[in-house]
């Protein structure tokens, strides 16, 4: 309709911080109070079967509230950061379009990101890629590495591993444009509003132990054990997926329980300092405390602050 163009937009709102802190339970009580519905920004949580392990919220725990973007893969598929861009943006502006409002929850940076910013992908040239990884074989990474350098200074500084710097080369033979030019740029894509959860390091690095316990409590060896039948090893995402990938090595008889117990627990919260780190450098975030008992109201208050007043 003519006149939904002219109206304010609402914004998109996203609950983000590190893993364990909370973000899937403020997300459903968001929407139950601003009449909204979730979208998931959870790179694992995309993969059909991944639950236990990725700490899925269950259809009880969801409280009727509509969820999108999970379970749309199966673990032998690659997540794609440009694709879930694009599937993103469709259910906001289908959720939008429906009077109801867009809550993101997720603590996958990059997906974050790729949702609320303005940014390019510039796409990929499989036959490009091979060339360049042929020639990484057969030379070493070191002339590509000069390479780069050479035509994109500012990604060579940057770039480490093989796959970085062959994908730099890839971009720049594809577009003629250096592969930092694509970075993102903090300007939202459309008005948004992100909700950050502030937590106590010392609390979370227990409550990750006890989550890891607990998965295991709750089945995880065998829901890797059905995942691995039905292709988890082929999965380049799903197979590294903290908790998997070491119950893999467990299933083989290379690893104790016990010992990928201890592995996940150090891995996840290595994943969680990260995930912090990320968000903590983006100074449009707006931080509640994980514990608040106004948790919820407080959100809700940021969000009505930023949200047009309706005529």
């Amino acid at each position: 309709m003519s006149s939904s163009s002219q109206e304010p937009q609402l914004p998109v709102i996203a609950v983000v911080g590190p893993t364990g802190s909370g973000k899937s339970d403020l997300g459903v009580n968001l929407a139950l109070a601003l009449n909204g519905e979730v979208i998931n920004a959870d790179a694992l949580q995309f993969y059909r079967g991944m639950d236990i392990g990725t700490a899925k919220i269950t259809v009880e725990e969801r409280k009727g509230v509509p969820h999108h973007l999970l379970d749309t893969m199966d673990v032998t598929q690659e997540a794609s950061v440009a694709d879930f861009q694009k599937d993103c943006r469709a259910a906001i502006l289908d959720i939008h379009s429906r009077g109801k409002r867009a809550i993101l929850v997720g603590g996958s940076g990059l997906y974050v990101r790729a949702a609320l910013d303005v940014l390019e992908f510039p796409g990929t040239d499989p036959k490009l890629r091979k060339q360049l990884e042929e020639e990484c074989e057969s030379k070493g990474l070191a002339p590509l590495r000069a390479r780069l350098e050479e035509l994109d200074p500012v990604s060579a500084a940057r770039l480490g591993d093989a796959r970085r710097v062959i994908r730099a080369l890839e971009v720049h033979g594809l577009t003629g444009r250096p592969f930092s030019s694509f970075m993102p740029q903090r300007e939202y894509f459309q008005p948004a509003l992100q909700i950050g959860l502030e937590v106590d390091r010392e609390q979370l690095r227990e409550r990750l132990a006890l989550r890891v316990h607990g998965m295991v409590d709750a089945g995880l060896r065998e829901e890797v054990r059905g995942l691995d039948a039905i292709g988890l090893r082929r999965g380049k995402t799903a197979s590294r997926a903290l908790g998997y990938a070491q119950f893999l090595r467990v299933l083989d008889g290379g690893m104790s329980a016990d010992a990928a117990v201890e592995e996940t627990i150090v891995a996840t919260r290595q994943f969680a300092r990260r995930q912090l780190t990320w968000f903590r450098g983006d100074p449009r975030i707006t931080w509640i405390d994980w514990q608040d008992p106004e948790l919820v109201p407080k959100a809700v208050q940021a969000v009505n602050a930023a949200s047009p007043a309706s005529a």
